[in-house]
This record gives structure tokens, C-alpha cells and sequence, in this order.
């Protein structure tokens, strides 16, 4: 973990938050590389579950929400994990973490009782007084609750028919008592939710439905399957709202953890909303013309966790030419670079303006394209493998007679000449 971690730093990956003033845990920023690699994880989400699909809807609702919405959904009430605090260290640690709920894991004082602790940042809006109760607002612990809280004015705008679903990605803000293992559990992070809507009848076609598009997505970004592992969530371990939750964990390296999931919410949250904002949130379906709640089936998947899942799935390390090396091997179509243009030597003028030439072209087709003259050939193929490039394109001095250039590949290092004509293909995503 600390050789991925250390990676994923010094190529412009991912950056501890606040760095220069000590950092604040649970908090990381995404460099240019991390920007590129995340993007292309929800792009490829996107397109699966909303852009290829005519039953979703996309949707970004407002980060901070009227209280009253958090105290009808339970989270006011119970979204707490429980805490202990060191009599001798003043360190506080969650319980069910602990293999001695006793003594103080840091320094061996001795633990007080076990305190619930809501894990919602809660925040005043607006120019209220230090007591003013009213003003009371929460960054949001997930992102559910916008879409549900919206449900009957996507119903009054789109008329849609059941089944539909509404998909979002936005950011969530939990706090944390121990964040740790990097991304993994931060206190602040982005979900990508869908709340798919069915008559209750229909919900488990549904939830096998979208179980399969979930196992399905993981793939398109090239998990590796011996990595995942699907875990019936058995009812006393499931959220209070749901009747049935499959997980998909992952292996990484501090051990099998849990990277997204999918639960059978029924019609909780709908029924919740409705009794505490006493307006009407029924379906009415024009066929049968009955009126009920729909139920509701929810993907959700961190997109931090997947980032570092990705991350963790692609380290490799091999030899190459007598010398070892360590790079991310990421599938083509999350590789932050697709490819890399380099003239061959950059003090021939000739080879520079091809190479400008060549790659200007081809950034246009593929965006994802990074220019590299620094240092001899070796150093930047050194430098594109560390960074996941999958194809090196280098512009010499017969690209100049007959249009052909070497095209590298990362895996395996091998070389081979191909036509201009031919590069969009070739490294195309």
C-alpha cells in the first residue's frame, strides 16, 4: 500500500489535502492525473447507466437541504457509529473497530463507555445566531436523499412510466471518527447513486437486472474478476432501510473490503417523505389505474473507493531490459494518457515540428494525449509506464520520408512501425 500511496503522489495521482499546513485527515486532492483517471471512471458509469439507457434521468441535487429532510430520513436520529474516548490520550476510536474495547490501542489507558456519535457535519445557513435552532443545516451524508425528495416533480415534468430511475454523482461528507487506508474511508468523498423506481411487484427482476450492470461496469474499467467478490449483506447487518443488499467487495491490500452495493430499499424512503413533508408522493399508473408508492432498487458506488481500487488492481511490478520497474498497468479505458508523442531527439527542428504536427492531430481525435520531449527515450518511456500510458508514439527521422512511426507498447515493451493514418484506432479508448 505505501509503494501505490507513494506512486500515485510522485506522478500527480492523488495528494494529501492542506499538505503544506500538516494536512487534515480524511481529506485528499485529486492532482491533474487523479482528475483524468476519476473522470474516466464516471464517464464510462455515465454512459452505461444514463446515456445508453432511455429509463434514467440524470439529476444533481443541492449539497445542503432543508434539515427536516434529514430528520424525516433517520439520519438525525440514527446515523451514528459508536465511540470511544482514551481517559489518558483524549484519542477517540470507533467500538466496533477495536479488538479491545478496554484499553486505549495507542498508548494503554484505559477506555470510557461506548458514546453514538452522528457522523453528519452540521452547519448554519444563512445570518442566524450561535442559538438559532432554525438555521440548522447538514452537508449531505449521501446523495439518495435529493433524488427521493424530488420524485413528484420529476413525476409532474417527464410523466415517466415505471420502471425509471434517477442517477447522480456528487460529493457526501461524512465525519469520520478514524478515516484511514488512504481513500478509502475519507471524510469527504463522491458517490455515484441510482434510485431505480419499480412497481413492488417487480423489484427482484430489477434488482438482478442492475446486479448484472454493476459486474458488468466493473469490468469496463478492468477490474480484474479474481479481485471481486459478490457477499449477501444477511438481515441483521443491513441498513434499517433495506430489505435486501448484495455487496461487492474488493482485495485490496490491507484486505477484503467492501467497494460498492446494491440494496432493495422498498418504499421507505418515499413513505418516510411522504408522512414528514405531508405531501403526495403516490404513482399513479394510467393502466391499471391504481395509486400506490413505488419500491426502489439503489446502486451505489463510491467513486474514491473505485479510484482506489483501480489504483490498486493496476500496480505492477516487473522487469524490463535487466532493470525492475513499477508502474500502473490500467486498462486503455481508464488510462488517465492514452498515449504519449515524442520526437525523437527534440534539438533536430525537423522532428519537433512533425512531432507537433502528429500529436496536435491526434489530440483532437483522442484528447487524452500528453507531449514529452524531456530527457532521452529511455527516461520518458521510464516516465509514460509509471503513469499507465499504454502506447508510446516516438517520430524519427523515417516518419519524415514515409509517414510511419514506432508505436511502444507498455506491457510488453515491444516496438513496431505503423502508418500516421492508423494512430486514432490504435490507441483510441
Amino acid at each position: 500500500m505505501e509503494k501505490i500511496v507513494s506512486l500515485a503522489k510522485r506522478r500527480g495521482f492523488v495528494y494529501q489535502g492542506s499538505e503544506i499546513y500538516g494536512g487534515l485527515a480524511g481529506t485528499y486532492d485529486y492532482a491533474p492525473l487523479g482528475v483524468a483517471l476519476k473522470n474516466n471512471l464516471k464517464n464510462i458509469w455515465w454512459r452505461r447507466f444514463v446515456l445508453d439507457r432511455e429509463d434514467m434521468y440524470g439529476f444533481d441535487a443541492a449539497i445542503l437541504m432543508n434539515a427536516k429532510v434529514w430528520e424525516s430520513s433517520g439520519h438525525v436520529g440514527g446515523f451514528a457509529d459508536p465511540v470511544v474516548e482514551c481517559s489518558k490520550c483524549r484519542a477517540r476510536f470507533r467500538a466496533d473497530h477495536l479488538d479491545n474495547e478496554e484499553l486505549c490501542p495507542t498508548c494503554g489507558g484505559a477506555l470510557g463507555s461506548v458514546q453514538e456519535f452522528n457522523m453528519m457535519f452540521e452547519t448554519k445557513v444563512g445570518a442566524s445566531s450561535v442559538e438559532d435552532n432554525q438555521a440548522i443545516s447538514y452537508l449531505r451524508p449521501e446523495t439518495a436523499q435529493g433524488m427521493f425528495v424530488n420524485f413528484k416533480n420529476i413525476l409532474d415534468t417527464f410523466h415517466p412510466k415505471l420502471p425509471f430511475g434517477l442517477a447522480q454523482i456528487g460529493k457526501a461528507f461524512r465525519n469520520e471518527i478514524a478515516p484511514r487506508d488512504f481513500l478509502f474511508r475519507t471524510r469527504e468523498f463522491e458517490q455515484m447513486e441510482i434510485e431505480y423506481f419499480v412497481r413492488p411487484n417487480d423489484w427482484e427482476v430489477a434488482f438482478q437486472e442492475l446486479r448484472a450492470e454493476i459486474l458488468a461496469y466493473l469490468s469496463d474499467i478492468g477490474l480484474k474478476t479474481r479481485s471481486l467478490h459478490e457477499l449477501e449483506v444477511p438481515e441483521g447487518e443491513r441498513a434499517h432501510y433495506s430489505k435486501r443488499t448484495i455487496d461487492v467487495e474488493f482485495d485490496y491490500p490491507f484486505g477484503q473490503k467492501e467497494l460498492c452495493g446494491l440494496a432493495y430499499r422498498t418504499d421507505y424512503d418515499l413513505q418516510a417523505h411522504q408522512t414528514g413533508s405531508q405531501v403526495d408522493l403516490t404513482f399513479f399508473d394510467e393502466g391499471s389505474k391504481e395509486r400506490f408508492l413505488p419500491h426502489v432498487i439503489e446502486p451505489s458506488l463510491g467513486v474514491d473507493r473505485l479510484v482506489l481500487a483501480v489504483l490498486c488492481d493496476a500496480y505492477t511490478e516487473d522487469e524490463m531490459g535487466g532493470e525492475s520497474r513499477a508502474y500502473f498497468k490500467f486498462s486503455r479505458a481508464v488510462a488517465p494518457v492514452k498515449a504519449a508523442v515524442f520526437p525523437l531527439l527534440k534539438n533536430k527542428p525537423e522532428l519537433v515540428a512533425k512531432a507537433r504536427a502528429v500529436y496536435e492531430e491526434l489530440k483532437k481525435v483522442v484528447p487524452q494525449i500528453m507531449w514529452d520531449d524531456n530527457g532521452n527515450i529511455g527516461k520518458r518511456y521510464r516516465r509514460q509506464d509509471e503513469i499507465g500510458t499504454p502506447s508510446c508514439i516516438t517520430i524519427d527521422f523515417d516518419t519524415l520520408s514515409d509517414n510511419t512511426v514506432t508505436i511502444r507498447d507498455r506491457d510488453t515493451g515491444s516496438q513496431s512501425r505503423v502508418a500516421i493514418d492508423s494512430l486514432p484506432a490504435l490507441i483510441a479508448g
